[in-house]
């Protein structure tokens, strides 16, 4: 009977510094995967819009106002169950506003705390006070009530951009041209998003599939509608 000559001491230290060399190739190979999928090229950071960080801790200190706002509202639980997306939708809302900021920048637009105060009242007359605002804007677009006041900034000065373009933003087509112009800005501003909260979509100027409106009602009249079905 034949029998298999035994492996000598050279072989199988050749055949295990063989596996090392396999082992370390394949490590080396994996490394940039690893990388790209534990860590971010700005570690701390949810996003880095035109160079300047939106860091992870001011994302979850927006989150938890809007969370601390519904747990203490009468209908938490249903607000809360609506709301799975928050984190994605407030960094969405982040970047939208520098976006914004940005784009005003470049057209000499400003918009005063005074015009901002002026538009919020008007906004809670036609809600029915500050309260039913407050208590809309929650449950309708998870606006926390210590964020109300920089939506409000935020969509006199998308008015404006507008106003100026001569574009009427309410309407489709309006509309439109002002998703193209805002767009046209965040593809200028070389935003990064961290891999864990998505992908920025340059072409819709949002986050993953997002496709929400620059401009949104803040009257909390559709939330009031809703509340009394």
């Amino acid at each position: 009977m034949h029998r298999p000559t035994p492996m000598s001491s050279r072989s199988r230290r050749s055949r295990r510094r063989a596996c090392t060399v396999s082992a370390a190739a394949a490590a080396v190979a994996l490394a940039p995967l690893l990388t790209a999928c534990g860590s971010s090229a700005h570690p701390g950071a949810a996003a880095v819009v035109d160079g300047k960080r939106i860091t992870i801790g001011q994302l979850q200190s927006r989150v938890r106002a809007v969370r601390d706002a519904q747990r203490a509202a009468p209908q938490s639980e249903q607000m809360i169950s609506g709301s799975g997306q928050l984190t994605r939708a407030t960094l969405d809302s982040m970047v939208r506003e520098r976006i914004v900021r940005k784009a005003a920048e470049d057209a000499h637009i400003s918009v005063t705390r005074r015009e901002v105060q002026a538009e919020r009242g008007k906004l809670e007359k036609q809600a029915g006070g500050a309260k039913r605002l407050e208590a809309g804007l929650l449950q309708q677009q998870a606006i926390a009530p210590s964020e109300i006041d920089e939506r409000v900034r935020m969509q006199l000065t998308t008015d404006k951009l507008a106003d100026k373009a001569g574009i009427d933003p309410r309407s489709p087509r309006g509309a439109a041209q002002l998703g193209r112009k805002l767009a046209k800005t965040s593809a200028d501003m070389a935003i990064d998003v961290n891999p864990r909260f998505g992908k920025w979509n340059t072409a819709k100027s949002a986050l993953g599939n997002g496709e929400d409106p620059w401009l949104r009602d803040l009257s909390g009249r559709k939330a009031d509608r809703q509340q009394q079905l």
